[in-house]
């Protein structure tokens, strides 16, 4: 069972380290995780066992990270994502050891560093792998094993390595039902016009 600190208002279990002072409340952090100093996780995330989260990495609110997942340097999460299990990372598109003796140079500065952010409500199912320097959209879905090599668009699943659009979907996660110009949910009713080829809906999500 996790372990209560009421003075930070988040849970811990025994066997996670946790070197961040920036921890939302109602967050659960399970067992052999270890969050570094210099992250900042917000309110109700849930992060499984044994992920790591990297110093420079930022977390929002209600976010899920699954077992065994590495979450790097310059990874931003937004609020209400959920990242699957085994999900890989990268930040780094032509890595080599920072000792190496052709390549060290490189790491006198963090201009090798790529940021990925994954924007609000979106998913990312078990497996998959998202290169560096990429956009995953609001409440895009990028399916379990993908191999996700170029930004994916707000409300978009993409499947298969190197992954391409299957369909579009709603913030629910199930696909939509239009005609190419508006779209309407058929599992919970929100509505969607298509502008420029992305859909926007037509009221909040």
């Amino acid at each position: 069972m996790p372990m209560e600190y009421p003075q930070d208002g988040f849970w811990l279990h025994p066997d996670a380290l946790v070197d961040a002072e920036c921890i939302g409340k109602g967050t659960r952090i399970y067992a052999f995780s270890h969050v570094m100093a210099g992250v900042t996780i917000g309110e109700q995330c849930n992060l499984g066992e044994h992920v790591y989260v990297e110093t420079g990495a930022v977390i929002g609110n209600r976010v899920t990270v699954k077992n065994g997942v590495q979450v790097w340097e310059g990874i931003t999460l937004e609020d209400d994502v959920f990242v699957g299990p085994g999900v890989v990372f990268l930040n780094d598109r032509y890595p080599r050891s920072r000792f190496s003796v052709g390549a060290g140079d490189r790491y006198q500065t963090k201009g090798w560093l790529e940021p990925t952010v994954v924007r609000e409500g979106a998913a990312i199912g078990g497996n998959a792998t998202i290169l560096c320097g990429l956009e995953i959209g609001r409440y895009a879905t990028v399916g379990a094993g993908a191999v996700v090599t170029r930004s994916v668009a707000p409300h978009t699943l993409v499947l298969g390595a190197p992954a391409l659009v299957h369909s579009l979907i709603c913030a629910c996660g199930k696909p939509f039902a239009g005609d190419g110009r508006e779209y309407a949910c058929p599992h919970c009713g929100r509505a969607y016009a298509v502008e420029a080829g992305v859909p926007r809906p037509l009221h909040a999500t």
